[in-house]
C-alpha cells in the first residue's frame, strides 16, 4: 500500500510541475496498474486461502459429528447385542432348570415302573384279603402292614412329602424288617429331596445303602445321592457317586442317568 502510495504521489507531482511527459505518465500508470493487479491477485490467493480453511474446518466439524453419532450408534448395537446376550444366558438357565426337572420326573416315573413284587397295589391288597377269607386264617397282622404302606406311598404320590415322611418312618418303627424296609427307607429319602433338602436326602439315601445293601433301591440311592452333592454345588462329591453307580451297576436306567448326568457337569 505504501508502493501505490508513493506512485500515487509521484504522478501527482509530475503532473502539478509539468516536468514529466507522456510516455513517463504511461510507463507510471502501467506500472501502478500492475502493482494494483498483484495486489488483488495477492488477495485473492488469500482469501482463496481463508476459504479453503473455511472449507476444512467444516469438513473437520462434520466429521467430528459423524464420529460422535458412530460411536452413539455403536454404542446403541452394544447395548443391544449385551441385552441379547443376557436373554440367551437366562434362556440357557431356563433349559437346564426344564431339563433337570426333566431328569427328576424321568427318574421318578422309572423308580414308579421298576418298584416291583415288593411294592403293594390295591390288586394285591385285595387278593390277600380273599385269600385270608377263604382259608379262614387270620390276616389282619398282613393287612394293616399292607395298609400302612399303601397309604404312605400314596400321600407320597399326592405330593404331600411331609406327611408321607412321617408316614414312612413310623411303618418302619412298627414294621423294621418287612419287604418293604428298604422302600420305605428310600422313600423318606425322596421326599427330602423333592422338598429340596438335599443334605437330610443323601442322609437318608445313605442308610439305604448301609442297612438294606441286598435290596434292590441301592444303585437308586447312590444315583440320588449324586444328584444332591450336585445341587449342593459339591461336583467332586457327585461324580465319584455317579461313577460308582456306573461302575457298579452298569447297563442299567440308573447308569445311563449317571452318563448323562456327567456329561452335563464341567
Amino acid at each position: 500500500m505504501k508502493n501505490l502510495a508513493y506512485l500515487f504521489m509521484t504522478i501527482c507531482l509530475l503532473a502539478v510541475f509539468g516536468c514529466a511527459t507522456t510516455s513517463e505518465l504511461k510507463e507510471v500508470q502501467s506500472d501502478l496498474n500492475q502493482k494494483v493487479e498483484e495486489k488483488l491477485a495477492n488477495m485473492d490467493a488469500e482469501i482463496s486461502a481463508m476459504r479453503k480453511s473455511v472449507d476444512a474446518m467444516e469438513a473437520m466439524r462434520k466429521g467430528q459429528a459423524n464420529a460422535a453419532a458412530d460411536l452413539t450408534d455403536l454404542r446403541d448395537n452394544l447395548n443391544q447385542l449385551r441385552g441379547q446376550l443376557e436373554a440367551l444366558a437366562a434362556n440357557v438357565k431356563k433349559q437346564e432348570q426344564q431339563m433337570d426337572n426333566l431328569l427328576l420326573k424321568i427318574n421318578f416315573i422309572e423308580n414308579f415302573l421298576e418298584i416291583g413284587p415288593k411294592d403293594i397295589s390295591t390288586d394285591n391288597l385285595e387278593k390277600s384279603k380273599l385269600e385270608g377269607d377263604a382259608t379262614g386264617t387270620n390276616s389282619s397282622k398282613a393287612s394293616a402292614k399292607d395298609r400302612a404302606y399303601s397309604s404312605a406311598y400314596q400321600t407320597f404320590k399326592d405330593g404331600n412329602y411331609s406327611k408321607a415322611r412321617t408316614e414312612f418312618q413310623n411303618f418302619l418303627t412298627n414294621y423294621p424288617k418287612s419287604e418293604y424296609s428298604d422302600n420305605a427307607q428310600f422313600w423318606i429319602g425322596e421326599c427330602y429331596f423333592f422338598e429340596k433338602k438335599y443334605e437330610q436326602a443323601i442322609l437318608e439315601y445313605e442308610k439305604v445303602v448301609k442297612n438294606y445293601p441286598g435290596g434292590s433301591r441301592v444303585a437308586y440311592a447312590l444315583l440320588k445321592q449324586g444328584l444332591s452333592f450336585l445341587n449342593l454345588g459339591d461336583k467332586t462329591s457327585s461324580k465319584l457317586l455317579l461313577q460308582q453307580v456306573i461302575k457298579d451297576y452298569p447297563n442299567t436306567n440308573q447308569a445311563r442317568i449317571a452318563r448323562a448326568k456327567l456329561q452335563e457337569i464341567k
